[in-house]
């Protein structure tokens, strides 16, 4: 039963979380279009999907490529938890300046402390750290098709926010990003 529950309990804590967060924020300057929204929003909602507890009545994608074992599962619900947890540390720290779309805010900072010191993209190094807990505690082909929709969302994402942080805080930002890799420590 808590192996049913723990990780879609995890996921629902972090939305409705997020979705509080989302109310007390400083007004927009600019802001993308809602097709640019969508092309990000629709492969993750599809992720989301693939990592349901039901099986998926797609070819072979319920397939297992992951020993299905408790030491498996509980390793994808720490790194879930864990990145999960990343995430809203980033949020929190971000404060007002976060917004759910890519956004240049009114009066809009650049953050360099807090986990935007290990990555300038922590939300998303969060993300991308609990979509691939979740595919390890599945263990099956969905999971693995999960984590690159998500990254491929998420890559683009990040495209479009660093040109426009760029554009935002000129030298600055490019400073900073020489610094501070985009959304693994050191790598990436």
């Amino acid at each position: 039963m808590i192996r049913r529950g723990l990780i879609p309990a995890l996921w629902l804590c972090w939305a409705l979380y997020w979705w509080f967060a989302a109310h007390d924020v400083k007004a927009n300057e600019w802001r993308e279009s809602r097709l640019s929204r969508l092309v990000h929003v629709a492969p993750l909602m599809l992720a989301f999907l693939l990592l349901s507890p039901s099986r998926i009545p797609i070819g072979g994608m319920n397939a297992p490529i992951l020993p299905r074992t408790q030491a498996a599962y509980w390793i994808g619900a720490v790194l879930t938890a864990a990145g999960l947890a990343f995430a809203v540390w980033a949020r929190r720290h971000i404060g007002r300046n976060w917004s759910g779309t890519i956004t240049i805010k009114l009066e809009h900072e650049l953050v360099t402390s807090g986990p935007y010191r290990i990555v300038r993209h922590p939300i998303y190094s969060g993300l991308l750290l609990a979509f691939t807990g979740s595919a390890i505690a599945i263990g099956q082909w969905r999971g693995l098709a999960a984590v690159v929709l998500a990254a491929l969302a998420i890559w683009r994402r990040v495209y479009l926010e660093e040109a426009g942080m760029r554009r935002r805080f000129g030298a600055a930002y490019e400073v900073y990003a020489r610094r501070v890799a985009a959304l693994i420590p050191f790598v990436l």
